[in-house]
């Protein structure tokens, strides 16, 4: 009896230390509304890697999860596009980085809306939505801070036909080949 009730214990032990793990490293989420679209649909779920960035940060062309601005108690998934130190600029239906024009096969159509060139605060992440003329993003005066960040767009997992990891747009290889 002793050595049931020791193998029960262990298991319950262990599953508790699988379960506050997986908490502490991933999350579900349900995309609401178009402003990611044609890559996220409303209602699509997806499973966020909180874990990616304990040890690096967030670079350009990531799909972040993150608490809304202005206090709301919502989250926001939103696309990267310039990170602390960078200038960015929306003129001519593209979006500028560090003056380099991006180019951009994720997003629904270009943007319709200019904006002045804005540098990138330390701390500070200026994201915008694939569907530019449909998204409460950074080109509206905010910015997201470091410490509101939940994780990265990992796996999408409904519906069915949507399944699987989600998408690189790596643009730290765009600018970094504009330089050279």
């Amino acid at each position: 009896m002793r050595t049931f009730l020791r193998e029960v214990l262990i298991t319950i032990v262990l599953a508790l230390i699988i379960f506050f793990a997986a908490r502490a490293t991933i999350q579900t989420f349900i995309v609401v509304m178009t402003s990611m679209e044609p890559n996220f649909h409303d209602g699509q779920r997806l499973v966020v890697n909180k874990a990616a960035y304990f040890f690096g940060e967030p670079e350009r062309g990531d799909v972040i999860i993150f608490r809304a601005p202005n206090g709301r108690q919502e989250d926001f998934i939103k696309r990267v596009i310039a990170i602390p130190g960078d200038t960015v600029e929306v003129k001519a239906g593209a979006v500028y980085v560090n003056d380099t024009e991006l180019e951009e096969p994720y997003i629904k159509s270009p943007p319709s809306y200019t904006m002045k060139e804005l540098e990138i605060p330390k701390d500070g992440y200026f994201v915008l939505g694939d569907n530019r003329d449909h998204s409460n993003d950074s080109h509206h005066g905010w910015l997201v801070p470091r410490e509101n960040i939940k994780g990265k767009a990992w796996l999408s997992t409904w519906p069915p036909d949507a399944w699987g990891v989600v998408p690189d747009y790596p643009l730290e290889e765009q600018l970094v080949a504009s330089e050279t």
